[in-house]
């Protein structure tokens, strides 16, 4: 970890703490995913944009981009925030790239696919995602802003039937992972995907303790779309956040983002771990 990313986790005062991770893949390693690089446009810049927007409101940040988007970062980021951050902290935790699915283990999900977000060295699946938000204290807010595939409700186990592309979209580039990609990623790493799944058995969701909020890109049978300057999903949300001059709540922010969405592609709040009026109340991005 370099000195700046070790500073940007490090309590200054006794005041309330922001720190944010920023995520946003435009490739992945072809050699994990049999060859396929997963190639997108504006992903890099939805992180950057989500960190200039974090860095304005007094989060120390923490940018992850491509390359350096792997597993153990993406874990260990999360991990020094859970470690540093005490109740009435923040957590901003946004993720811009492809999302995947592996097939269920531990029989969680209703479809038997678990979700992912396909880093650059691999996917980390839902139920990680799920013990890693449980890692932080009680009175912590945690914001997760997740630019991917049926990504709605990727803060917990439960998953949908995703459909495809519709047909005459020739045009439009969504951050999915094809089904026929994710079968032989799965199958050609069956050990390591297995191992992380029957370590995550139990109910990872009884276990966040935290208050966390997320928006996601699009509902769980969803596809989000990239874009060529930011994907849409990012687009919409910095056009509501106006630079700063957006005065409502985390759910007035969510509704003013859906109403400028298309049909296909509905962003959704959900709340996991303590329920918190309050924070759902509050400006986004405060600290």
């Amino acid at each position: 970890m370099s000195r700046h990313m070790a500073r940007a986790f490090d309590r200054g005062s006794d005041m309330a703490k922001g720190l944010a991770l920023t995520i946003g893949l435009n490739a992945v390693d072809p050699r994990h995913y049999e060859g396929w690089s997963g190639k997108l446009n504006a992903c890099e810049a939805d992180a950057r944009d989500m960190a200039d927007i974090a860095r304005s409101r007094r989060f120390k940040v923490q940018r992850l981009l491509t390359r350096r988007a792997t597993r153990s970062a993406v874990l260990g980021g999360i991990a020094r925030a859970a470690s540093a951050l005490r109740s009435g902290d923040i957590f901003l935790l946004s993720y811009s790239g492809h999302g995947g699915q592996v097939p269920d283990r531990n029989h969680d999900e209703p479809d038997a696919q678990d979700e992912t977000w396909c880093l650059y060295n691999g996917e980390l699946i839902d139920d990680e995602i799920h013990q890693a938000l449980g890692r932080f204290k009680p009175g912590v807010r945690v914001l997760v802003l997740s630019d991917s595939c049926h990504s709605g409700t990727v803060t917990k186990t439960m998953f949908y039937a995703a459909r495809g592309a519709a047909a005459g979209t020739d045009r439009v580039r969504y951050r999915n992972m094809p089904r026929e990609v994710a079968l032989r990623t799965y199958r050609a790493h069956r050990g390591m995907y297995d191992k992380l799944q029957d370590s995550s058995k139990g109910d990872p969701r009884a276990a966040v303790r935290a208050s966390v909020i997320l928006i996601s890109g699009c509902q769980d049978n969803q596809l989000s779309q990239d874009g060529d300057f930011n994907g849409l999903f990012t687009a919409n949300l910095l056009r509501v956040w106006k630079e700063g001059h957006f005065a409502g709540s985390y759910r007035t922010f969510h509704s003013a983002i859906v109403k400028s969405m298309p049909p296909d592609q509905t962003p959704k709040f959900f709340a996991v771990g303590a329920p918190s009026r309050a924070f759902e109340r509050q400006r986004p991005f405060t600290v």
